[in-house]
């Protein structure tokens, strides 16, 4: 189709979501109540790569953008937010060990809260196909990435994992602290996402309008894969 407005991008990124990320195994069967502790520990401990990485991103998609405030300033604002905002009791890496802690509470961390774990190829392959992209994408194409291929759904997925995380099945033997995912959904993402998307809704031709779709269809794809990826490295634990 050809787009005409920014709302038909929109929607067809949220199509993209509900049908291979929130329909998708791994969803569902976190909502379900279906992980074993097992499957919970593993989850956590992969999960912390993706998000110990996305910093990463966010530095690659500002050095893919115009060296002009209203580009680059939003996504550094995003960076901050992991880092607490100069304040280290707030850094992100520390928000998700408080998850990380009592989902794997077996596995040690170093003084930076990287587990001792081996991380599996789905992560990797994450994080690896979003700097990959950034390396080569226009400024548009980059604010999209982040904009539409994240910002967008992350807080309804972050939403959706920290609501399937407090499932009674979960927190039988020891509570989980689910804070990491819903601070996400309810405060930063939503926020993150209209300063990108201040900058987007400038674009309007129907080729800008594209280019934009295209780039938040492929990251989102690829978030899409990274959690089916999850979930058949958590089955195979079975």
């Amino acid at each position: 189709m050809q787009f005409t407005s920014y709302e038909q991008v929109e929607q067809k990124i949220w199509d993209i979501v509900e049908e291979e990320i929130i329909q998708g195994d791994f969803m569902q069967s976190l909502l379900a109540g279906q992980w074993t502790p097992l499957q919970v520990r593993e989850f956590a401990l992969q999960y912390s790569y993706y998000s110990r990485n996305f910093p990463r991103v966010l530095g690659a998609a500002v050095a893919a953008v115009e060296p002009e405030d209203d580009w680059w300033v939003p996504l550094v604002d995003n960076l901050w937010d992991e880092g607490g905002r100069g304040n280290p009791a707030h850094y992100h890496s520390l928000l998700y060990h408080t998850f990380l802690e009592t989902a794997a509470p077996d596995v040690p961390t170093n003084e930076k809260y990287v587990p001792d774990y081996p991380v599996a190829p789905a992560a990797k392959e994450a994080v690896t196909a979003f700097l990959i992209f950034l390396r080569n994408a226009t400024s548009l194409e980059a604010m999209a990435s982040i904009g539409f291929g994240s910002e967008l759904f992350a807080g309804k997925v972050m939403g959706l994992i920290g609501e399937g995380l407090q499932h009674p099945n979960y927190n039988t033997d020891r509570k989980l602290d689910v804070t990491f995912w819903t601070v996400h959904a309810d405060e930063h993402e939503p926020r993150h996402y209209q300063l990108c998307k201040n900058i987007l809704t400038r674009f309007t031709s129907p080729q800008e309008l594209e280019h934009m779709y295209r780039a938040g269809a492929y990251v989102t794809r690829s978030e899409a894969r990274f959690y089916q990826g999850l979930y058949e490295r958590m089955q195979s634990l079975l």
